[in-house]
């Protein structure tokens, strides 16, 4: 019998909703797997699949490719140089192991976020030359 982590051939999707200790590491992920758990994802893809002709097998494979990529897409979204500033404060904060620490990497990144969304909320900020 292969294991669950096995590369397995079929999927079966079996609805999972716990249980977990609290200071379980992967807490969250556990917490929003079971807070799917009720719902029917073949409903959409089936839905998906009429409306579209591909096949369902195709749509759930074309999904979970995409998801478990994204953090990878992110990353090129990103950037390398990035991602390390933006793990720079929380690195600072972890090693001091304080409040203060932390409310200072939260400042921190606060202010990185902030200054990537500049452009996002504030279409100002690149005019054309010829404006």
């Amino acid at each position: 019998m292969a294991d669950a982590c096995d590369k397995p051939d079929h999927l079966d999707l079996t609805p999972w909703t716990g249980p977990w200790p609290a200071d379980d590491k992967d807490a969250n992920l556990k917490q929003d797997v079971a807070m799917y758990a009720p719902l029917d994802p073949l409903a959409t893809l089936g839905g998906l699949s009429r409306s579209t002709g591909i096949p369902v097998g195709a749509l759930a494979r074309y999904v979970l490719a995409k998801y478990a990529t994204s953090g990878s897409g992110g990353l090129l979204e990103l950037g390398p140089v990035m991602v390390h500033r933006l793990w720079e404060p929380i690195e600072k904060a972890e090693e001091a192991d304080t409040d203060e620490a932390r409310l200072a990497a939260y400042d921190a990144l606060r202010a990185l976020v902030s200054w990537l969304r500049v452009p996002l909320v504030d279409e100002t900020v690149y005019r054309r030359a010829t404006d």
